[in-house]
């Protein structure tokens, strides 16, 4: 088993910039990817950005390109996202996943085994 903990998350103005960190615990042996997803306010969970827990790989969403940057500290067992030039369709709950399992292309909500208790993200306009 695989525990994950969020952090970061909060209010912020369009433009401005946020950090969400995840803090995987248990099992982290058997975690392949890291990823980020996101359920804004109505509608159903999307991805956001992926990074093997091994190997520099990383994977975004279209969305969030250019914007954001995923990234890994191994020796604090810690996933970042950091979040710049926010904008207003960027208000979601965000939530940390990891994977047992490989795929070549990360990014669907079926390829996660592990989920964190999600933390929001507001952007004023």
């Amino acid at each position: 088993q695989v525990q994950l903990v969020e952090s970061g998350g909060g209010l912020v103005q369009a433009g401005g910039s946020l950090s969400l960190s995840c803090a995987p615990s248990g099992h982290t042996f058997s975690i392949y990817t890291m990823a980020w997803f996101r359920q804004p306010p109505g509608k159903e969970r999307e991805f956001v950005a992926a990074i093997r827990w091994t190997g520099t790989n990383t994977y975004y969403a279209d969305s969030v390109k250019g914007r954001f940057t995923v990234s890994r500290d191994n020796a604090k067992n810690t996933v970042y996202l950091q979040m710049n030039s926010l904008k207003p369709e960027d208000t979601a709950v965000y939530y940390c996943a990891a994977s047992r399992d490989y795929y070549s292309t990360p990014i669907f909500v079926r390829h996660y085994d592990y989920w964190g208790q999600g933390t929001q993200v507001t952007v004023s306009s």
